[in-house]
């Protein structure tokens, strides 16, 4: 059974393990090894401490396989913080149930964008194929160069 609600304290850790463990299966490759490794899970826990506001999480049978984040640009645009799902439960269709769920929380924003790694093709793929669109802006930081996309209604 699939459950796309807002994440609860009993939920950290569990969401803490699917950030960890997605960013190994995601970006292994696509991101200096280094800055990878930075991503510990105690890391994670941390994080999910600091910033438990606008989670939504993904449960199947009783345990946590995904979250997305989300929030609202300076520009006042939406904005898709992050999504992620364990490789195990991509291609399912759990990820649009995630998608459709985010996008729901955002409705007062005419526009919806969100950052994308340059070269992640599958996830690139996955968000225009929900309908989002490469709008051209670029930027280069620590994780390298991402790109935004965005979605309108």
């Amino acid at each position: 059974m699939v459950c796309i609600r807002e994440m609860c304290p009993e939920d950290y850790d569990q969401k803490a393990y699917v950030h960890w463990k997605t960013w190994r299966e995601t970006y292994t490759g696509l991101m200096e090894e280094c800055y990878l490794s930075s991503l510990t899970l105690e890391k994670c826990q941390t994080l999910v401490r600091r910033w438990p506001q606008n989670t939504l999480v993904a449960e199947l049978d009783g345990k946590i396989v995904g979250f997305s984040c989300y929030g609202h640009t300076e520009n006042d645009e939406g904005e898709v913080i992050a999504i992620y799902l364990l490789k195990e439960v991509q291609g399912t269709g759990l990820g649009r149930k995630l998608m459709n769920a985010t996008v729901a929380q955002m409705t007062e924003y005419p526009t919806i964008g969100l950052w994308v790694l340059k070269g992640n093709n599958q996830a690139i793929g996955f968000y225009e194929h929900y309908g989002f669109r490469l709008s051209g802006r670029e930027k280069t930081g620590s994780v390298g160069t991402e790109l935004w996309m965005v979605y309108t209604r």
